[in-house]
């Protein structure tokens, strides 16, 4: 439940959504992502789509399913490449050095999960 305070500044008294894993920094209700305490610069759908990933590891989204969700769209000839030039992207920018870990993993022909690594 959220309440006024006499500052005027909405108090939320509900937890955050924060996942961390080793470098990697995620909260949901920020919209924020953070490698080895920099902020990653994401896109709303590079976020939507690493938010359906990480809220559910080691989870498989077929594209279908990312297309439904993220875009709230019907899968078509085109939603496969326009999920895998965002996945494209979000490994790049989460791969900030060497030794982060690639977290999105593809799963042939069929979608992508995530796959946390301590």
């Amino acid at each position: 439940m959220n309440e006024y305070n006499r500052n005027h500044n909405w108090v939320n008294e509900n937890p955050l959504t924060i996942i961390d894993i080793g470098a990697l920094h995620f909260c949901l209700e920020y919209r924020s992502v953070e490698i080895q305490g920099q902020e990653i610069e994401l896109t709303a759908k590079e976020f939507d789509i690493l938010a359906l990933l990480i809220l559910n590891p080691r989870r498989v989204f077929t594209y279908e399913m990312i297309s439904d969700i993220v875009w709230k769209e019907e899968y078509n000839e085109y939603s496969r490449k326009a999920i895998n030039n965002h996945i494209s992207n979000l490994r790049r920018k989460l791969k900030t050095t060497p030794d982060i870990p690639n977290y999105i993993k593809s799963v042939h022909s069929v979608g992508y999960k995530f796959e946390p690594q301590e």
